[in-house]
């Protein structure tokens, strides 16, 4: 009886011992069915490459961004490619050459030359004071220069004051400046206004044909520059550098072009 006893708890031993080890497996078997969904979110959390495109456009090599986001990334002190505003009005006492050399050419077709160059010089009657000279230049964003001269160089004029203007400027005046300006002489019968044009801008159009006749019928003296006014130019409003100037081969030619489109303008 003993033995048949002990051999009966021997069995349950071993019954009880491989259900233990039974249920280990299968609590194993749980903690790897569990751990599945974890591996399956880790992956998920490391797929975002989106931002990566992202932050390539904002270093400009795909669309620039927008101006919430520009902003935004200005305060974290990153450079974003935005649009530029407006290129202001720019004055000085003396050009660059390669501006003078390039901008005031008095060439037939003025490719690529998006800036409008106007050197001048205020003389008041009878010399009392020295003549008032420098240079402006835009770029056809903001207001012109033949108007900015007017709010910048004779802010404070008075009809009372006698005075002298001359210009040199890279082309004539468009529609809406030589309206201004024909204005402006009707309006100040003591401001004389001269101006000698390295090209004329779209002679072609009546619009600028009758613009022009109405700035010479209020008082302007409009010329075209000669091969000398180029040097003239070149010796008072340009930051020479070292270097020297010859008027371009086919200078004289194209003065007379110019002149004769500004005679049959005029006539």
């Amino acid at each position: 009886m003993a033995d048949r006893n002990s051999k009966l708890s021997v069995k349950k031993k071993v019954v009880n011992k491989a259900n233990s080890e039974k249920e280990k497996e299968k609590e194993k078997g749980k903690e790897k069915v569990v751990k599945k969904p974890d591996k399956l979110v880790k992956k998920q959390e490391k797929i975002p490459e989106q931002p990566k495109v992202n932050e390539e456009k904002r270093n400009g090599e795909g669309d620039g961004a927008t101006g919430a986001e520009a902003q935004n990334n200005e305060e974290n002190g990153e450079f974003q490619p935005i649009e530029l505003p407006p290129f202001e009005i720019v004055t000085g006492e003396q050009m660059s050459p390669f501006y003078f050399k390039f901008q005031f050419r008095n060439v037939e077709y003025s490719s690529g030359r998006n800036k409008t160059l106007l050197c001048y010089r205020v003389d008041t009657a009878g010399g009392s004071t020295e003549p008032l000279k420098g240079y402006m230049e835009d770029e056809h964003a903001t207001a012109h220069v033949e108007e900015a001269f007017f709010q910048q160089v004779l802010p404070n004029y008075s009809s009372s004051q006698e005075l002298d203007v001359t210009w040199y400027i890279s082309t004539s005046p468009c529609v809406a400046c030589a309206a201004k300006l024909a204005n402006i002489l009707k309006q100040y019968k003591k401001l004389r206004l001269c101006i000698f044009c390295s090209r004329l801008f779209e002679w072609e159009q009546p619009e600028i044909v009758e613009g022009l006749k109405a700035m010479v019928s209020a008082g302007c003296k409009l010329r075209m520059m000669k091969p000398s006014d180029f040097l003239l130019v070149w010796e008072m409003y340009v930051d020479k550098e070292g270097q020297s100037f010859t008027p371009w081969e086919d200078c004289q030619e194209n003065y007379e072009y110019y002149m004769e489109k500004l005679a049959d303008i005029l006539k």
